[in-house]
């Protein structure tokens, strides 16, 4: 700390953002799952938490609302180098079948492989369940940085067994409440089915940016009192029709449970911030939005008890979506930080 300028260039020291914090002395862990084996479209989110490391280095470390924001006490858990060496091997296996599908194949021809893949993604749910369920204990807020979308699920259950009922804030183009997809249980399209699925004291899920999901996705939606559902569509209509932003994000945040858990699909925002992220679709959110919804949850007197990063997918040709993912990253960790401290003080 002594010898740490937070004017001066970054540097790589294993943490993101080459912050100085030890694991001893953080408040916030940051835990990288390169994991990408059941996209459906493109890949490439697997080298997600490495392009954003790289970029956190030119992420400047002031920012207007919070003072010092870069004392922030944020560590990284060492990355599994395994991880990613499991994702190569079932991510080929998936890709036959999601190939086999497209031409017409039937499911049942697939039934063996598809079930690999799914035991990869249970083992997978369960480092990332006890990975985040020992920071926990140690006293730490956990960041989940993906990795495709399928990665929280044993975070979140690992915040759940420290809280009587919480919610969740899901920015996302997508519902991803498909009860599975293309044979895989654990689809990046289904992280949310399987937490109100397999999390019982799940009180309120808030989707916000929503604007690519199927019927059945719809039908739940409508029929599932947990859930509430701000859609791009609605948002702009909103909009077209006068309606302040502020006004929204007040009724998107009167939604959410005391206790809130954030999970990030970065393709919620608008895809010229994310081009290259595994399905992206027209519409979403400005960075302004998302910024200035999470600083309105901050200060709603709400307790943020965990978030995720996922779907970033790096370009060979650019870091434009690690640049942008790197920043999205920053605002949750302070944002959580200060929302920490104004917490216990509360106590």
């Amino acid at each position: 700390m002594t010898n740490f300028d937070p004017n001066d260039i970054g540097i790589a020291n294993g943490n993101f953002f080459g912050l100085p914090f030890t694991a001893a002395d953080a408040d916030i862990a940051l835990i990288s799952v390169p994991w990408d084996v059941t996209t459906s479209y493109r890949a490439g989110t697997h080298k997600g938490p490495q392009a954003i490391m790289g970029a956190s280095l030119q992420v400047d470390l002031f920012d207007p609302l919070l003072k010092d924001a870069w004392k922030t006490r944020i560590s990284t858990v060492p990355e599994d180098i395994t991880i990613a060496e499991i994702n190569s091997r079932f991510r080929e296996i998936a890709e036959k079948i999601i190939e086999g599908l497209g031409e017409g194949i039937s499911k049942e021809s697939f039934s063996f492989d598809t079930e690999l893949v799914n035991k990869a993604s249970q083992e997978l749910n369960e480092y990332v369940y006890q990975t985040a369920k020992e920071q926990i204990r140690l006293g730490k807020l956990t960041g989940i940085v993906g990795g495709d979308h399928s990665v929280p699920l044993g975070a979140i259950k690992a915040v759940s067994e420290q809280y009587q009922s919480f919610g969740i804030l899901h920015i996302d183009a997508h519902a991803d409440l498909r009860e599975a997809y293309e044979g895989f249980r654990y689809s990046h399209a289904s992280i949310m089915y399987n937490t109100l699925k397999e999390i019982n004291n799940i009180k309120t899920l808030t989707q916000v940016g929503i604007r690519d999901f199927c019927q059945q996705e719809h039908d739940m939606i409508k029929t599932d009192p947990r859930i509430n559902c701000f859609t791009d569509a609605l948002i702009r209509q909103n909009g077209f029709k006068g309606k302040l932003f502020s006004e929204q994000c007040r009724e998107i945040i009167d939604t959410l449970a005391e206790n809130v858990y954030i999970s990030f699909d970065i393709d919620g925002l608008s895809p010229d911030l994310c081009p290259n992220t595994g399905t992206p679709v027209p519409g979403g959110l400005s960075f302004a939005e998302v910024d200035y919804l999470l600083w309105q949850l901050v200060n709603s007197g709400r307790r943020i008890v965990g978030f995720d990063l996922c779907e970033v997918s790096p370009s060979a040709e650019d870091q434009w979506d690690a640049n942008v993912g790197a920043r999205v990253l920053f605002k949750l960790c302070i944002y959580s930080g200060h929302n920490l401290k104004i917490s216990n003080m509360s106590k």
